[in-house]
């Protein structure tokens, strides 16, 4: 595996490199922009009624005009009844839409529409598992919801400008603008598409385009997929289009990018988007080849900043380094492997947000520790929330850039560092081609019991503590070296109570201005002590010298403190509201703790005890002004303490 990156370096132009750019907010950016452009759509499914079918084909015939927001066309679906006495069908469709009719068998069905369902009754009992069709003739106009699941503008916003019509209907935003079996339990084994436009426009969408047929004063464009795709991950955009490809060669194969950009941005975006070129190539490398090979991918420019992992043709609104990589990570991790729920999100995007990662890794190497140090940053800014997600009534929650985003990332590259490089992508690549997910949906679970495999471990505790466990761990070490022998211990406090110990392997960096040296150890309780033989003299001492860790450590940067008896410790520190001293004690004693100002003003008693020999972690409420202030800790008439610096805001390191 390694060789072959060292390949794609090769052949990546020199220049390449030097023109990628990390910038901290990109990832703020992408997520936020997808949460604006999912408000709207959360309305929920009729999921509980459409799985007594099987969705095999869809045929979509729709009639387009940029220029005006409007929808009118039919849709034929080719399913199988999953149930004995099957008489009636349901599909999702926004109540705005107007049905026309519904078809079977070229005879007309009954139907009702009311609440967003479009209920179809048929004749007589439809046979269990033998495939049929229905079609549906329908117009109307599409809701306005916000950055709307059927969106008509104008290129770049520009008042009178050239129109443009575009979809993005994830998670549940499809009804309204088809009629379709919506959720995450069924995927279509294909498509054909006929989108009929004025010409000179052109229609991007789905799969490979098969025809451009002049129809008088129009085009209908014919796009066929035979890939499985979820239903929000259908779309189309139409305007005047320029358009250019990109090849990305392969193992012996070619595989062709397609671009759809205003004609008025192609001259920038040209070059931009060949970046791609070496991002599938790192992809293909890890992951395996490009889902959809026999196909394309793609990119189609619409009328929003972010993007959106349409199947084979993403859409965009910008063209920044770690966007592409992002949508295009997707094809992997969301179209070719989708989650089987909304709560488990972070399949989706903290798979896309780690692998735009490795884009950083295995092309700009320069900034991937930065991307880490970033996203950590992001992660422990608030100390509660979980990867999994609660609460799936909430847009916000579900496309959370902190959790789904950032976090789901992290927790990859954490069990990345506890399995090594060969079990963790051997994990990944058999969660892929695994034939009862590949091309379907998978739970958190799937994953796991697939990391499990390919390390020999039971992941258990970790997916506790990280996917369904909240907060990080707040870590302080204390050191002392005598001769060639150092003697580390390292303390730990959680960012919240549903963890009571992140038990993970952790590295320190023992140096001086000469030498230095990384040891790694486990850490599986708070106040562990360790002991190293180093063959020099370290003056520093700094914990996870390259950001392998969800974590936040005291004192600032890292560095460790030489300790005195008692290993009296304070973390986080810099804090701006909760603090955690701990102690040690090998007797009976009565201790207090105290804050006091710079001056040595006793400002108040956090606690005074009788306690018996052990390793003490108490936390306090902190409500002073930012400033220095002293921790003081009494024990057997002696006094000892450390400096706690208070913040007026939450430490990023």
């Amino acid at each position: 595996m390694k060789r072959a990156i060292l390949f794609i370096f090769l052949i990546i132009p020199g220049f390449l490199q030097s023109q990628i750019t990390f910038r901290d907010g990109d990832l703020m950016t992408i997520s936020r922009a997808e949460q604006d452009a999912h408000q709207g759509k959360l309305h929920s499914s009729a999921s509980e009624t459409t799985a007594n079918y099987d969705v095999k084909w869809y045929r979509c015939e729709w009639n387009i005009d940029p220029a005006v927001k409007k929808i009118s066309g039919n849709v034929t679906t080719l399913f199988t009844p999953l149930q004995q006495g099957f008489d009636t069908m349901v599909f999702d469709l926004n109540l705005v839409l107007t049905v026309d009719s519904v078809l079977y068998h070229n005879q007309k069905m009954v139907w009702n529409h009311s609440s967003d369902l479009l209920t179809i009754h048929f004749p007589s009992v439809l046979p269990k598992l033998i495939a049929d069709s229905v079609s549906v003739f329908y117009h109307g106009i599409p809701p306005d919801n916000g950055f709307g699941s059927f969106e008509q503008q104008t290129q770049n916003g520009i008042p009178g400008g050239i129109p443009i019509i575009w979809t993005l209907s994830e998670p549940y935003g499809a009804s309204d603008w088809w009629p379709c079996k919506n959720g995450l339990a069924d995927k279509a084994d294909s498509l054909d598409i006929f989108i009929r436009v004025p010409s000179p426009f052109k229609a991007a969408s789905n799969g490979t385009l098969v025809s451009a047929a002049p129809d008088g004063p129009n085009t209908i464009y014919h796009w066929k997929h035979r890939y499985p795709i979820a239903t929000y991950l259908v779309c189309l955009a139409v305007t005047d289009y320029a358009f250019y490809t990109h090849q990305v060669p392969f193992g012996g194969d070619t595989l062709e990018v397609v671009n759809y950009v205003y004609p008025v941005d192609s001259a920038s975006w040209v070059t931009e988007t060949a970046n791609i070129v070496p991002m599938i190539q790192v992809f293909d490398t890890l992951f395996g080849i490009y889902p959809f090979q026999l196909e394309k991918y793609g990119h189609a420019q619409f009328g929003w900043g972010g993007g959106m992992e349409h199947q084979t043709m993403t859409f965009v609104g910008s063209f920044g380094f770690e966007l592409l990589a992002h949508e295009l990570a997707h094809q992997w991790f969301g179209d070719k492997i989708t989650c089987g729920s909304w709560s488990d999100i972070w399949l989706n995007e903290g798979f896309a947000t780690y692998l735009s990662g490795l884009c950083y890794e295995h092309l700009a190497p320069i900034w991937w520790k930065r991307f880490r140090e970033v996203r950590v940053g992001s992660i422990t800014s608030q100390p509660g929330g979980s990867v999994f997600c609660t609460d799936t009534t909430s847009v916000s929650r579900i496309f959370s850039s902190r959790l789904s985003y950032a976090k789901g990332a992290m927790i990859l590259h954490q069990l990345r560092w506890i399995m090594g490089d060969p079990a963790f992508f051997t994990g990944l690549n058999n969660y892929l081609c695994d034939a009862s997910l590949s091309y379907g949906f998978a739970r958190t679970t799937n994953l796991k019991s697939h990391l499990e495999s390919a390390s020999g471990q039971d992941l258990t505790w970790y997916f506790n503590d990280w996917v369904t466990g909240e907060g990080f761990p707040y870590y302080y070490v204390s050191w002392n070296q005598s001769g060639n022998v150092v003697t580390y211990t390292i303390s730990q406090a959680q960012s919240h109570p549903s963890v009571a110990f992140f038990k993970m392997p952790v590295a320190l960096q023992f140096k001086n201005a000469t030498s230095d040296t990384v040891i790694r150890v486990w850490n599986t309780f708070s106040g562990q002590s360790f002991t190293a033989s180093i063959p020099f003299t370290a003056d520093t001492v700094i914990f996870d010298p390259d950001c392998q860790l969800i974590s936040r450590y005291s004192p600032s940067g890292g560095i460790a403190e030489r300790s005195g008896r008692y290993n009296l410790l304070i973390f986080p520190n810099p804090a701006n509201d909760q603090v955690t001293v701990s102690f040690s004690l090998d007797s009976p004693e009565l201790i207090s703790l105290d804050l006091l100002n710079p001056e040595g003003d006793q400002l108040e008693i956090l606690t005074t005890e009788t306690t018996s020999p052990g390793n003490y972690s108490k936390s306090f409420n902190i409500s002073e002004p930012p400033g220095i202030y002293l921790v003081r800790l009494k024990v057997a008439g002696k006094e000892y303490y450390r400096k706690l610096i208070v913040a007026d805001q939450t430490y990023d390191r």
